[in-house]
């Protein structure tokens, strides 16, 4: 719960921070100190590092990088609060990846869970009007590359519940951190127009996502995804964009209007339902 907090506040200070750095340089720096940090505090683990973990923290590190790079991406182009709502979809998408891809079986307050978040994921993106709904070249480019940050964290709440299973979850942490850090500084280059001002706001942004809401709750889902399935995982998550958009509102005024706030009610709903009343329903099942 308080890394939900910490990750659903920081969007504001992310979404600030970008006035002084580009989306890859950001999270370049981010990940780099957040690596340093990691290594430091689990120096004695990193020699007892096998190939087991190795590959398991490798998967999630890509999926990580994929997440965070969509996401930095699509906040220059979106609002704190939208960018956290369609994030949370992330949630939502992990059973519907268990169906897909581990042939798990869907009840029907799942699948109406994941239905209403995705009517809210087009409430909240696609503007109002007919043409609109014809014209895609109308959604907020920010949003699309949410979107792709959803995808990429429903995978990664599921492969790191697998690879802290398998490996120490100190292990795990600074795996995912590492290759993430690697993939972002090669990413830098490739981008166009990367530009930095060493501010105090971007400092401070710095380093309170790298230490606290990278170092720091990355080994806490490590070592908890230990002890919990995938779908409570999620289920605590599904508070993020709440977090999120309280902060927005109080930092910065942020309102939502009447079309964008239904898609998020619709969006939190479909959460709930699909973690609460789903999981609810299968462990009836397993009982019988």
């Amino acid at each position: 719960m308080l890394i939900t907090f910490l990750w659903g506040a920081t969007f504001i200070v992310i979404k600030n921070a970008l006035a002084d750095a580009s989306p890859f340089l950001f999270n370049a720096l981010r990940m780099l100190l957040a690596t340093l940090v990691l290594a430091a505090v689990y120096c004695r683990e990193l020699p007892k590092i096998n190939a087991q973990a190795l590959r398991s923290g490798a998967i999630v590190g890509v999926l990580l990088f994929l997440g965070y790079e969509f996401q930095t991406t699509g906040l220059r182009l979106t609002s704190p609060s939208k960018s956290a709502f369609i994030t949370g979809v992330s949630v939502v998408l992990v059973p519907v990846f268990l169906i897909l891809f581990w042939k798990r079986k869907v009840n029907r307050w799942t699948a109406l869970g994941v239905f209403a978040a995705f009517i809210g994921l087009a409430l909240m993106t696609i503007p109002a009007g007919a043409q609109a709904l014809a014209d895609w070249s109308s959604v907020n480019r920010g949003d699309m590359l949410t979107f792709g940050c959803a995808i990429a964290f429903g995978l990664h709440i599921i492969f790191l519940g697998k690879a802290t299973k398998q490996s120490p979850f100190a292990q795990i942490a600074f795996i995912q951190t590492a290759v993430a850090a690697l993939l972002m500084s090669l990413a830098v280059p490739l981008a166009p127009a990367q530009f930095v001002r060493f501010t105090p706001r971007l400092m401070i942004a710095v380093a309170v996502t790298a230490v606290l809401c990278t170092a720091l709750a990355f080994t806490v889902q490590s070592w908890a995804q230990q002890f919990t399935p995938p779908t409570h995982t999620a289920l605590i998550f599904s508070l993020e964009p709440v977090f999120a958009w309280l902060t927005s509102y109080v930092v910065e005024g942020e309102r939502l209007g009447l079309r964008v706030s239904a898609g998020a009610l619709l969006i939190l709903a479909g959460i709930l339902l699909s973690e609460l009343k789903g999981n609810e329903q299968e462990a009836t099942a397993r009982e019988m």
